[in-house]
């Protein structure tokens, strides 16, 4: 009896190339973000600033322009240049990712999260005080809670999508695929044979 040995070679499979359909969807959530953001932020500017807040549902629910210097719900205040900073970054990054792109719900969840970052780092660099300090506009006023605008609820609703996808075994190439079934007897690629 002569066994059948054969030398098996390690492969990896190439990396998947992203599909560029889903960098359009990518950025045109991003560019809708940022619009509706840059839009309610000048409407609130031109025709709330300087006036009383303007309550929607009774004292729980206002909108009530502020200038923050911080982060995202007014937090880390007099740290503006960490913020523009890490903000630079995530946008990089995420334009760095979007080559791998292969699911569609992955690519409306990076929109808007660089929708609301660009949003927020367009107040930080064309606002007073200018440039990397420049003080974003917060309007939404939720009572015991903190004062927000369109660019934090995209970045938050976005964070919560990404954690469902990744839950859900979704990643950025699309649904993880089951892994193969291992090998009983990986030196020779069967089974061990039977004697004969």
């Amino acid at each position: 009896m002569t066994d059948d040995v054969r030398p098996r070679h390690a492969t990896s499979a190439p990396p998947r190339r992203g599909d560029p359909r889903l960098v359009v969807v990518l950025v045109g959530v991003a560019l809708l973000v940022w619009i509706i953001d840059q839009a309610t932020k000048w409407l609130v500017v031109k025709h709330l600033e300087g006036h009383p807040p303007v309550q929607l549902i009774g004292d729980w629910l206002a909108l009530s322009p502020l200038r923050n210097s911080g982060a995202a719900f007014s937090l880390g205040t007099g740290s503006t240049f960490i913020f523009t900073a890490i903000a630079i970054a995530v946008v990089v990054v995420i334009l760095r990712y979007s080559r791998r792109l292969r699911s569609a719900w992955w690519a409306v969840a990076l929109g808007g999260l660089l929708g609301g970052a660009v949003g927020n780092l367009t107040d930080r660099m064309f606002r007073y005080p200018g440039f990397p300090s420049g003080h974003v506009v917060d309007f939404v006023s939720v009572q015991h809670f903190a004062v927000f605008n369109c660019a934090d609820m995209a970045i938050v609703g976005s964070a919560i999508l990404m954690v469902a996808l990744s839950v859900f075994g979704v990643e950025l190439e699309g649904r993880k695929e089951p892994a193969d079934p291992i090998d009983p007897d990986p030196g020779t690629g069967s089974a061990t044979d039977p004697a004969t």
